[in-house]
């Protein structure tokens, strides 16, 4: 547990900690949607205060995943720039 806030206050996230997947749904009125991850198909809940970019359905982002209250969550989430 120390060792988790170490590597959030000195914002350490390792190259393979971000993730690549695709929006399968977001909603701007109701402010979440969901991603599907590339590699597992897992869906990961994503919140609008945790995007970095605009996302629509269907574009490719990267992000990484924390623990929240409900389960995993969907941070600092990116468009894949064509």
């Amino acid at each position: 547990m120390f060792r988790n806030f170490i590597n959030k206050l000195f914002n350490r996230n390792k190259e393979s900690d971000i993730k690549e997947g695709k929006v399968k749904f977001f909603n701007y009125k109701k402010g979440y949607g969901f991603i599907t991850v590339k590699d597992s198909g897992e869906e990961i809940f994503v919140h609008t205060k945790n995007l970095i970019d605009k996302i629509r359905d269907k574009n490719r982002v990267t992000f990484t995943i924390e623990k929240s209250a409900k389960g995993p969550i969907a941070v600092n989430v990116r468009v894949i720039k064509k």
